[in-house]
């Protein structure tokens, strides 16, 4: 076949005289071919890396120009793949078809607006075209490529970094964290490959998000062992990561790291807020991450639409799984990690003194591991055997204290929501549920009750009600007490655990 290549406005033109066929070929179209060919004599995955993200930018006088995104990547492209693309260009453009790179310096919004360098492929004379059926054996197709085996990067293995004491086991279930711990079950069981990808799970600080999340990672590497690469990092050691590639110019290797997870799990996502570049990174690696069908696990002290300074993109990202939220445990599920606890730690502990502690401790599950290990740790320096009521309310007095420092509106809130098994959010609604109602007008009976709260703010911490409402219902509590020996009886509840917790 004779070639006969001419250039017209940036366009070859290949008249191919064996059969009178003349076609006009553009760059992305000349690239298109190229894919092709090099998508059948390589792996997916390899294809998927280090081909797709190119980006065709000029054919003039029989060069084509392709874009790369890094000095790194145009030098890994020369190392590993030179002999196949000199021979897919020859296919395509004829044996005097020659390649040049357009290397990214300086990234933009739109690919064409990069700031960048050329460099040519470099010289070998000219190149017949190849069938290519059988592949390229000097890059030895049948071998997958470790993607962690790339220069600068020494590893081989991935470290996980996962904490193997967090497992699901650990995790007390209960109403305040059921979803968000069925939901994690799940991903475990089929990472990557479910409807909760990516699982956004938040709430606030001391209440399971780090064990939950860690679990996942731990029950995966049980299951699939190497075969799925786990990685558990936080937030603020991702963008100093990301910080040390760029001062040392491996921002490349840095991506190409992570798009190479099976499973990544980024704690406390809040923390890259106002970080530009790291949210820019993290994008594409998400985006990348999430076109191969990896699992992505975040967590956040708050709900994905309400941390501040994160681009609306990545809001949007967050939301395409599921986002569930863990909240305060209620006092079934203090009592029964206090029980895991103990055992945890082979001892035996009084039933009220597991009450004390569960009625004393409400913020999060922290403050009660914290409270059980301080009253452990004072039996065992003063050689005590049996831990009584008396002596635990003299150890934890001060952790006592310092929790429930004064009684305030929120923490009667809570009381009384968890007293009823509703979530505290739901006495600041305008909802008329008689359940809901109920709990209310107790709370603001008590709050006027043990506050010097006007009724005025109290109004304002229940839904920004005015103060006849508060009247109200104190006067409505009031009344049920005189003629209801139920409602007293609760009434009396209700006060006793506000009144120990003030002690």
């Amino acid at each position: 076949m004779l070639w006969i290549t001419s250039l017209s406005s940036g366009v070859n033109k290949k008249i191919f005289l064996g059969d009178l066929e003349l076609r006009m070929i553009s760059a992305e179209e000349a690239w298109n071919e190229c894919l092709d060919i090099i998508k059948d004599n390589i792996s997916y995955q390899k294809f998927k890396s280090w081909f797709e993200p190119i980006k065709p930018i000029s054919l003039a006088d029989n060069t084509l120009t392709i874009q790369v995104p890094s000095q790194f990547w145009y030098e890994w492209l020369e190392e590993h793949y030179y002999s196949m693309l000199r021979s897919t260009l020859a296919k395509v453009l004829g044996p005097e078809g020659k390649l040049e790179y357009s290397i990214v310096m300086e990234k933009s919004e739109h690919f064409e607006h990069n700031r960048s360098i050329r460099l040519p492929q470099r010289p070998m004379g000219p190149v017949e075209p190849q069938e290519m059926n059988g592949g390229y054996k000097d890059y030895y197709p049948e071998r997958i490529e470790n993607p962690f085996v790339i220069p600068g990067i020494k590893k081989t293995k991935v470290d996980s970094n996962l904490n193997s004491s967090y497992v699901f086991d650990r995790f007390i279930e209960g109403d305040c964290n059921r979803l968000a711990r069925s939901a994690a079950m799940a991903i475990a069981d089929n990472p990557g490959s479910n409807s909760f990808n990516p699982l956004f799970i938040y709430g606030p600080t001391g209440l399971g998000k780090t064990h939950l999340a860690q679990s996942i990672g731990n029950k995966i590497k049980q299951k699939f062992g190497d075969e799925k690469s786990v990685l558990y990092i936080s937030s603020e050691s991702f963008t100093n990561e990301f910080v040390h590639a760029i001062r040392n110019n491996r921002a490349s290797e840095f991506s190409m790291f992570y798009r190479n997870i099976d499973v990544l799990i980024v704690d406390d996502i809040q923390f890259f807020s106002g970080k530009e570049k790291t949210q820019e990174e993290f994008f594409h690696i998400f985006n990348a991450l999430h076109q191969d069908g990896k699992q992505i696990i975040l967590s956040s002290d708050r709900a994905p639409k309400d941390v501040p300074d994160i681009e609306e993109r990545l809001i949007s990202r967050f939301g395409w799984g599921l986002s569930a939220d863990l909240q305060m445990p209620e006092y079934e599920t203090r009592y029964a990690i206090l029980e895991r606890k103990a055992q945890d730690n082979g001892i035996e502990i009084d039933s009220e003194i597991i009450e004390f502690i569960a009625h004393n401790f409400k913020s999060n599950v922290r403050d009660l591991e914290g409270a059980i290990i301080k009253l452990l740790a004072h039996a065992s320096l003063q050689n005590i055997d049996d831990i009584d009521l008396a002596m635990a309310k003299r150890v934890l007095k001060d952790m006592v204290k310092e929790s429930n420092t004064q009684i305030s509106i929120e923490s009667i809130q809570n009381y009384v929501c968890d007293y009823f098994g509703i979530d505290t959010n739901k006495v600041r609604e305008k909802t008329r549920k008689q359940e809901i109602v109920e709990a209310r007008q107790i709370a603001m009976y008590f709050s006027k009750k043990y506050t010097k709260s006007s009724l005025k703010t109290i109004g304002l911490h229940f839904g920004g009600r005015d103060h006849s409402t508060v009247i109200h219902a104190i006067s409505t509590v009031e009344e049920r007490v005189t003629t209801s020996h139920k409602h007293k009886k609760m009434l009396d509840e209700l006060q006793q655990r506000i009144e120990v917790a003030s002690l």
